[in-house]
C-alpha cells in the first residue's frame, strides 16, 4: 500500500462520495418516517414484497426502501431499528454498503496494487461470508447479527478497494493507449 498521488483519485473520490451518500441516505430514512411505521418488512430478494408500504412513502424515502425491497431479504429479525422503523436493507446488506464506503474512501488516499497479495485478501475476505452464509443454507446453523454485520463489512470493505483498484487499473490503460497513439 502506498501514498495516492495520481488523477484516479478524483474519480474514486467521486464514487466514495456517492456510497457515502447512499448508506448516509439508508440511516435517515428510517428517521424521516414516523415512529413505529415501518415495522416488517421480511420478503424475499428480487422480488418487490412490500409495495403497499413503500408507495405510502414521500420522496426519496420511497426510492430507498424500494431499492431495499428489491435486493433485499429485509427480514424483521435481522435488520436494525431506528426511530422505531426498521432500515431499508438487513444488517448485512447495510454492512457491505457501508464497508464499500469505508473500502473507497481508503482507496482515495492510498493506492494498492493488483497482485498475488490482493487476490488472496479477496479470498480470505469472501471465505467468511461464503462459510456463514452456507452453513445457514444448509441449516447447519443460525448465524448472528454480529456476525452478519462483520462478514458483511468485511466484504464491503473488499469490493470497494476493488473498486479504486479497477479504477486505478482502467486509468493505467487509458493512459498506454494514449501515449501510444502519439
Amino acid at each position: 500500500m502506498e501514498k495516492r498521488e495520481n488523477s484516479s483519485k478524483r474519480i474514486i473520490l467521486i464514487f466514495f462520495i456517492l456510497f457515502l451518500i447512499w448508506i448516509l441516505l439508508q440511516f435517515l430514512a428510517p428517521l424521516a418516517l414516523s415512529s413505529d411505521s415501518v415495522r416488517d418488512l421480511s420478503g424475499l430478494t428480487a422480488v418487490s414484497n412490500n409495495e403497499d408500504i413503500i408507495s405510502k412513502m414521500s420522496q426519496p424515502w420511497n426510492l430507498i426502501y424500494s431499492a431495499g425491497d428489491r435486493l433485499c431479504h429485509q427480514k424483521m429479525e435481522r435488520s436494525f431499528f431506528i426511530n422505531g422503523n426498521q432500515m431499508p436493507f438487513c444488517i448485512r446488506c447495510t454492512a457491505i454498503w457501508l464497508g464499500i464506503a469505508l473500502g473507497l474512501g481508503m482507496m482515495v488516499f492510498y493506492k494498492i496494487k493488483l497482485d498475488k497479495k490482493f487476490l488472496i485478501l479477496i479470498l480470505v475476505g469472501i471465505l467468511p461470508i461464503g462459510a456463514d452464509g452456507i452453513g445457514q443454507l444448509l441449516g447447519l446453523w443460525e448465524s448472528s447479527n454480529i456476525i452478519r454485520l462483520v462478514t458483511g463489512l468485511t466484504i464491503g470493505i473488499i469490493c470497494g478497494m476493488t473498486i479504486g483498484i479497477i479504477i486505478d487499473e482502467l486509468r493505467e490503460i487509458s493512459i498506454k493507449r494514449v501515449k501510444k497513439s502519439k
